[in-house]
């Protein structure tokens, strides 16, 4: 019995923790998903280059990126070759030649210096 009261602070600290951090994570978790939503309702406004397009369409519509990245992939059918495209506002990831998604280029999509992952 001895032991068991000796520990009753933990189990009383460890659930009093616990109640106070379960707010936290479901704010901050509302908060991740707020800026998700934001971030998808922007794209959803912007004119961004759309799935199938090919390098070519995309190249006449906006112009020469701002850097083409080195490709990825390609090694097995199963691994195909992605190419990524920097553009001022926004990056487009191609399967070999053709549009797979277009993605803003914010900080809220951590891809604002895609060039530091070659």
């Amino acid at each position: 019995m001895v032991k068991f009261t000796s520990r009753l602070p933990l189990i009383v600290m460890l659930a009093v923790t616990a109640g106070f951090a379960a707010p936290q994570v479901a704010q901050a978790r509302q908060h991740g998903d707020n800026l998700l939503i934001h971030r998808v309702q922007q794209e959803k406004d912007m004119n961004l280059p759309s799935r199938g397009m090919s390098m070519g369409q995309v190249e006449k519509t906006w112009g020469t990126p701002q850097r083409k990245l080195s490709p990825r992939g390609g090694d097995t059918s199963k691994h195909p070759q992605i190419n990524r495209w920097e553009y001022s506002n926004f990056i487009v990831y191609f399967e070999h030649s053709h549009v797979i998604h277009s993605v803003l280029n914010t900080p809220a999509g951590n891809n604002t210096n895609p060039a530091s992952i070659n």
